[in-house]
C-alpha cells in the first residue's frame, strides 16, 4: 500500500503564512478568503503595475503603419 502524498505548502502572497496548496484549500495560493480579497482589491486599485518602457516617439505611431 502506498502512503498518501504530503500536501505541498506555499507562502501566502499577501501575508506570508505557510498554507496548503491543494484542492482542499479553496483560496489557494492564499491562506484565507481575507487575503485573497485583499489581493483582488489591490489589483482593482491598480497597485500592481508593469512599467511601460516604450520610447515616447513610438507611442505616437499608428498601429498599422
Amino acid at each position: 500500500m502506498q502512503a498518501a502524498a504530503k500536501p505541498r505548502k506555499v507562502n501566502c502572497p499577501s501575508c506570508g503564512t505557510a498554507t496548503e496548496f491543494s484542492s482542499a484549500n479553496p483560496d489557494r495560493p492564499f491562506c484565507s478568503e481575507r487575503c485573497r480579497l485583499m489581493d483582488l482589491g489591490d489589483w482593482a486599485a491598480e497597485k500592481f503595475r508593469i512599467p511601460d518602457t516604450t520610447p515616447p516617439d513610438l507611442d505616437d505611431e499608428p498601429l498599422n503603419g
